[in-house]
């Protein structure tokens, strides 16, 4: 078996929950850290491509977002099948000539501008596609964006936010993203709210509330679409 190919975009926004998925169904994986300078390779040879988040907008008209750009155009085209997550996702919808925009609500953290904690509700395609196999048709989420995107036509909507619309897409028949995080681990937990800036501004005591009475949800959540997408991968069944 090829192994998974991971982007980190951020160094400190590594795969957390799919790391611990792919350990425990003994698949193969490769990191790859463009911000600590490593090199992104081709796509062709591994079995899957997830690109994680980040603090980089995809309009970024530098070496970096252009060449991922453009690998994961080659996976598209490839067929290989494909994750994104927040950075990711709007990644994936640029390549595949979508847009991204500015959202007109930053969501950072595990609560909406009403202090309701935020929630992904599943289209009715998504209530009927295979990645939201098994998944509440409504769920808690973790967010950390100011933007969103733009989809085109031949891509579907899978779940929906009230502050950002377009919360999980499918773009092609192997190729899936997601706004949200539902990647976390605790460990990524206490590194974000240390290090990132939008998170540092909010209550830490309250943070550290929230995920301590969401954690268990958030970890059987994102277990199930990240199991579920490997199993549309061929990765495990």
């Amino acid at each position: 078996m090829n192994p998974v190919l991971i982007v980190k975009n951020c160094t400190r926004e590594g795969p957390g929950i799919i790391e611990v998925l792919l350990k425990k169904f003994l698949i193969p994986f490769k990191i790859v850290d463009l911000e600590g300078g490593d090199f992104f390779p081709p796509p062709n040879n591994f079995s899957a491509l997830i690109v994680l988040g980040g603090p980089d907008s995809a309009n970024d008209n530098n070496k970096k977002i252009q060449n991922v750009l453009t690998r994961i155009q080659e996976a598209l085209s490839s067929q290989i099948p494909y994750f994104g997550i927040c950075l990711g996702l709007q990644l994936l919808v640029k390549a595949g000539g979508g847009a991204v925009v500015k959202n007109p609500v930053k969501e950072i953290g595990f609560r909406d501008p009403e202090k309701i904690f935020f929630e992904v509700n599943l289209t009715p395609q998504g209530k009927t596609d295979p990645l939201c196999k098994g998944l509440e048709t409504s769920f808690n989420i973790f967010q950390l964006h100011g933007e969103t995107v733009r989809l085109t036509r031949q891509m579907t909507l899978l779940g929906t936010g009230k502050y950002c619309q377009n919360q999980i897409v499918k773009a092609s028949p192997l190729a899936y993203g997601i706004q949200g995080h539902l990647e976390l681990t605790e460990e990524l937990f206490e590194s974000w709210r240390k290090e990132d800036p939008d998170l540092a501004g909010l209550s830490q005591p309250e943070l550290e509330n929230d995920y301590s009475f969401l954690q268990n949800e958030l970890f059987k959540t994102g277990s199930k679409l990240f199991t579920n997408f490997l199993i549309l991968a061929g990765l495990t069944k």
